[in-house]
C-alpha cells in the first residue's frame, strides 16, 4: 500500500469543466480520504497554481497536473502532464495555445447553434461565457437548457452542439509531450482505451498507438480509471509492464457535471501498488522531495 493511502490524478475544477472551484476540491479531496491527489484542468494551469497557495501542513499531498486535448491524422488523445515546473515557459506556451484554440471552437459553435437552429443567447451570457477560463461544450449546453431551447445538457450536446463538424487547428501530442517533458513533467495517456466519442480501442491497434506515443516521448499511462472494467485495468497492466511504462490512477471527477465519484478509480483500497505506479512515485518525489 502507497505511504499517501488513497491515490486521485485525475480531476477538474471549474477553471475547465468542473463544478468545484480549485480551493472546494481540496477540502472535497480531504473529505475523501485521499492522500495524494493532482489537479488536471483542461488546458489550464491556474487551478494548480489555486491549489498549492491554499494548501496547509496536514493537507493531502499534491502534484501538479494539466490535462491537453490533442487530435493528429490518427485520432484523438487526451495527454496528461504532472510534476512540471510551474514557471516553465513550455507549459505557459501550451496552455495558452491550447486556451486560444478552444476559444476558437466555443466561438464556433455559438454561431453554429444561432445559424442553423434558432438558439439565440442574450449577450450578456456570451460575454461571461467567453470571460471564462476554459468554457466548453458542457457550459454552452447548459445555457441551452436555460433557455429553454433543450431538456437536457446531454441534448444539447448530442443533437446540436457536435453536428458542427469543426475543420480547425488542435494540439499535436507529439506537441504535447514535447512540451511537458521540457517543462520537467511526465507525459501519461489519458484513458488510453478511450478514442474520439465512444470510440473503445483496443488490441493491437491500442498496441500501435502506444508504440507511437511512446516514440514522440510518452512517459506513462492511465491504467486505473473510473470508467475501466477489471479486464481493461488487466490489459493495460499488461501493456505497461511490457513497454515499462508508469502507471497512474485517476477518477475524471468533475464535481457535479459528471456522475463520477472522488477517488473512484478502480484500485483497491489496501492493495499493494504495481511496480509502474511505485516507480511513478518515486519520480514524483525526486521531483518534489
Amino acid at each position: 500500500m502507497s505511504l499517501y493511502g488513497k491515490i486521485d490524478l485525475h480531476m477538474h475544477s471549474a477553471v475547465s469543466d468542473g463544478s468545484d472551484t480549485p480551493e472546494e476540491i481540496i477540502s472535497q479531496v480531504k473529505g475523501a480520504g485521499i492522500g495524494l491527489f493532482s489537479l488536471t484542468d483542461h488546458d489550464a494551469a491556474k487551478g494548480c497554481r489555486i491549489v498549492t497557495e491554499h494548501l496547509k501542513a496536514g493537507d493531502p499531498a499534491f502534484i501538479c497536473g494539466v490535462e491537453f486535448s490533442c487530435k493528429d491524422e490518427q485520432g484523438s488523445y487526451h495527454i496528461l502532464g504532472y510534476g512540471y515546473d510551474a514557471d516553465a515557459p513550455e507549459i505557459h506556451a501550451l496552455v495558452d495555445k491550447g486556451h486560444s484554440l478552444r476559444m476558437k471552437k466555443v466561438k464556433a459553435r455559438l454561431d453554429f447553434v444561432q445559424n442553423e437552429f434558432g438558439f439565440v443567447l442574450p449577450e450578456e451570457e456570451i460575454r461571461k461565457l467567453l470571460a471564462m477560463d476554459n468554457p466548453g461544450k458542457p457550459h454552452i449546453g447548459k445555457l441551452l437548457v436555460k433557455y429553454g431551447y433543450v431538456k437536457t445538457k446531454e441534448e444539447a450536446i448530442i443533437d446540436y452542439i457536435d453536428k458542427l463538424r469543426i475543420r480547425n487547428e488542435y494540439l499535436h501530442p507529439e506537441e504535447a509531450i514535447r512540451h511537458i517533458l521540457a517543462g520537467g513533467g511526465i507525459p501519461v495517456l489519458a484513458h488510453p482505451f478511450y478514442g474520439s466519442g465512444g470510440q473503445l480501442i483496443l488490441g493491437e491497434e491500442m498496441e500501435k498507438r502506444l508504440e507511437r506515443l511512446i516514440g514522440f516521448g510518452l512517459q506513462g499511462v492511465e491504467t486505473f480509471y473510473s470508467g475501466f472494467s477489471p479486464k481493461l485495468i488487466a490489459q493495460m497492466l499488461e501493456l505497461s509492464d511490457r513497454y515499462q511504462l508508469y502507471v497512474t490512477a485517476g477518477s475524471d471527477y468533475h464535481g457535479k457535471n459528471k456522475l463520477v465519484r472522488l477517488g473512484d478509480t478502480g484500485m483497491e483500497d489496501g492493495a499493494p501498488l504495481v511496480p509502474g505506479m511505485e516507480r511513478f512515485l518515486d519520480t514524483v518525489r525526486r521531483i518534489h522531495p
